[in-house]
């Protein structure tokens, strides 16, 4: 289990994050919810090391996580990326399995035991067709999936997806949806920061609401509905912040 305890970020007299404090339970889909300006990737942010936090941070057995220990638990998908963009897909995946030594990946329910997981990774999300398209060429959706299937493919325990159904029409985000569901079910750890409120909903276990750089409630749906006097995670979120 991991705890950000008072994890706090400022840029001069501006603070982004205010003592921001939540649990990460291993195998749950936590959402991170917020509206634009709420701190959310500059939490992710945090936490996966691209920024240094000001004070707090990761904590595991509420010991300070090590860059070094980090940098193997927590893989961080920005969200409006495109790495590599004059590379194919397929090279991308390639190169993110064999740099994370990943090659065996993780196998989701209802998978074969003598299947690549690289493949069916690649299936799920609907990219059999895209394997040899520059990455740099995709549309934003079909961008959006293959970061994801990138970021499944590694190794890490706990993933921190930015924003993971932008871009994505209905079907795709269901389908999206249930592949994040059976990566969870599979003993992977996932954090999706999430604009859209019914997307949280549908997939997540658990939620952190974050307003204004600070945290203002964490746990399940019904924990929230029971702190906030109201049932649907909309209605809650805004009588929480």
């Amino acid at each position: 289990m991991l705890h950000v305890e008072k994890l706090t970020k400022r840029y001069g007299h501006l603070t982004a994050l205010s003592e921001v404090s939540f649990t990460i339970r291993p195998g749950e889909i936590l959402g991170l919810i917020g509206p634009n300006g709420s701190g959310k990737t500059t939490l992710f942010e945090c936490l996966g090391g691209v920024l240094p936090a000001d004070s707090g941070g990761l904590f595991r057995d509420h010991r300070p996580l090590p860059a070094r220990a980090r940098a193997t638990t927590v893989f961080y998908l920005p969200d409006a990326i495109a790495p590599w963009p004059t590379q194919t897909l397929r090279w991308a995946l390639d190169f993110v399995s064999g740099f994370w030594g990943s090659e065996s990946g993780v196998r989701v329910r209802g998978q074969s035991t003598d299947s690549d997981p690289r493949i069916e990774t690649v299936r799920r999300l609907g990219l059999e067709g895209l394997l040899d398209s520059r990455i740099g060429e995709l549309s934003k959706g079909q961008r959006k999936r293959a970061l994801l299937a990138i970021g499944l493919v590694t190794p890490h325990p706990v993933l921190l997806a930015d924003e993971p159904f932008d871009g994505l029409d209905l079907r795709q985000t269901r389908e999206v949806a249930q592949t994040l569901r059976d990566h969870a079910a599979a003993a992977r750890t996932l954090v999706l920061s999430i604009h859209q409120i019914a997307d949280a909903a549908r997939v997540c276990d658990r939620f952190v609401l974050l307003s204004g750089g600070v945290t203002r409630g964490e746990g399940t749906l019904d924990e929230l509905s029971a702190l906030a006097g109201a049932r649907d995670l909309e209605e809650i979120f805004l009588a929480l912040t």
